[in-house]
């Protein structure tokens, strides 16, 4: 409102300006003969410069007050433009919804400043994923190296002595007269020594790198076969996965065969990995003490761990225990294979 009244008095001198002009041109130069019409003749009770004088102030007045309602109109609608650039709001909504009375060169510098914007908004997103991204990376690597280094140590120490120990009971309990105690000590120490290579085998890295699932797999065996005392039954075959899939499923593997390890007290362990049906099928059996379904399922991290990684690759898992049986864990994953076309065939 503060450019209210200057604009007033503007447009009341130049209005003011234009009927002295026509005044002249009518009546000839300012005489008191010639210019007396404007008092002594009168028009509803007022002379006639009288209402000369309001017809220009209602003039200016109206349209001084009429371009500053456009003026604020305007400014109204740019700034309501640039409230929708900073909401990020999509181009053709600002487009329909303010554009549409401004002027031509100000809605092509608007649509300017917003792919300006957009664009920036892009490439700060991307750098943030990009940067989530490496770290990301960088921790897992980090991860990998931790769960290395403490495999090596563990295997150089702790496994080493355990070993020892036992070899050391072994010995002594071959003796005719070993006192029970030494019985129970002997047990608890190869138990110890399941656990040792169930934490070891966790502790493996999880990925694959070069390798096929099928090669993973394989020296998995080989190295359980050196390292265990039960049976180890195995059929692998080359299967098309994803790798994302040859992840999950290694570490699926690794998952049951620690707690087979750890829990199952079996002789026999089978594998299978195999394709059937454009299936993927991931088999792991064990002759162990089993155990109860629905309670081991409520209860066990390791079975849900291994559900959820089937889940995440699109597969299906299932979990059979029967107490004094054995257990089967298999896990099967659709195959996804790229349809080429020839575009030479003729048919």
């Amino acid at each position: 409102m503060k450019k209210l009244v200057p604009r007033s008095l503007f447009f009341t001198a130049l209005f003011a300006a234009i009927i002295f002009s026509i005044l002249i041109v009518l009546l000839g130069l300012p005489s008191v003969r010639t210019w007396s019409v404007l008092w002594e003749d009168f028009v509803a009770g007022l002379p006639f410069g009288m209402w000369l004088f309001v017809l220009i102030l209602a003039l200016s007045g109206g349209i001084a007050w009429w371009t500053e309602s456009l003026s604020r109109s305007k400014v109204q609608e740019v700034e309501d433009i640039f409230q929708a650039l900073l909401r990020n709001e999509d181009q053709t909504v600002i487009e329909a919804a303010h554009m549409k009375t401004l002027p031509a060169n100000l809605s092509t510098s608007i649509l300017k400043l917003q792919k300006l914007l957009e664009s920036q908004r892009r490439s700060l997103t991307r750098i943030s994923n990009e940067r989530a991204e490496t770290q990301d990376r960088l921790i897992q690597e980090r991860l990998v190296m931790e769960r290395q280094r403490l495999a090596r140590e563990l295997h150089d120490s702790v496994s080493q002595q355990l070993f020892a120990a036992s070899m050391l009971l072994s010995s002594m309990t071959e003796q005719d007269q070993a006192s029970p105690g030494l019985l129970q000590t002997e047990k608890m120490v190869q138990q110890a020594q399941l656990e040792m290579r169930a934490l070891l085998l966790h502790l493996r890295p999880a990925a694959l790198h070069d390798k096929s699932l099928r090669q993973g797999l394989y020296e998995l065996v080989s190295e359980l076969k050196e390292k265990v005392s039960f049976k180890i039954e195995h059929k692998l075959e080359e299967v098309p996965l994803q790798k994302g899939a040859e992840d999950h499923l290694f570490r699926i593997a690794q998952e049951t065969l620690s707690n087979t390890l750890r829990h199952s007290k079996a002789t026999e362990v089978h594998i299978l990995f195999i394709e059937r049906d454009d299936f993927a099928i991931l088999r792991i059996q064990d002759n162990g003490i089993g155990f109860e379904s629905e309670q081991s399922k409520s209860t066990s991290y390791g079975l849900k761990h291994i559900e959820e990684r089937a889940i995440e690759i699109g597969a299906t898992s299932k979990i059979v225990s029967v107490p004094s049986e054995g257990t089967i864990v298999e896990v099967k994953v659709p195959i996804e294979r790229k349809i080429s076309n020839d575009s030479n065939l003729i048919s």
